[in-house]
């Protein structure tokens, strides 16, 4: 896959993992509700094995978004943030319309995400709670990078 990238006024997405700021992704994620204590490597290996979206202004990487997919008929949306600094300014709203409009994630017969707090910002974009949640099922690890330790 090619690299996307696009812009508006000082700010650009792009998912040219070369341009990856780990350092700011883990900064954040590390102090998600999501992913509490998330090492690096798995940070790292994550990006690797999924479409990344940076956001940036100048150089500063201030936004991310991960989308894992089969590129055919399903995509989930994780680890979406904006820096605390940079928010109020539209970037999440522009973020998942640019995910949302990305050429290579056409198609695709499900969108998936997780959402504790941003309820409002993804039913925008068409997003719903589950129709029918109970025939979904889960192997779910909360604890995982804490060792099992409960925040």
């Amino acid at each position: 896959m090619e690299n996307f990238r696009v812009k508006r006024g000082e700010y650009e997405i792009t998912t040219d993992k070369g341009e990856l700021d780990f350092d700011v992704i883990h900064g954040f994620l590390s102090q998600s509700y999501w992913s509490s204590g998330i090492p690096m490597d798995t940070v790292k290996k994550a990006a690797q094995n999924a479409v990344t979206f940076g956001i940036y202004h100048g150089k500063q990487q201030v936004g991310y978004a991960r989308v894992i997919t089969d590129f055919t008929t399903f995509a989930y949306l994780a680890d979406v943030f904006i820096a605390e600094n940079e928010r109020g300014k539209g970037l999440s709203k522009w973020l998942v319309e640019t995910i949302l409009a990305a050429p290579f994630l056409q198609g695709l017969r499900r969108w998936m995400l997780a959402t504790r707090d941003a309820h409002g910002l993804y039913q925008q974009y068409g997003f719903t709670p589950l129709e029918n949640p109970g025939i979904f099922m889960q192997v779910n690890r909360p604890d995982i990078y804490n060792n099992g330790k409960n925040n």
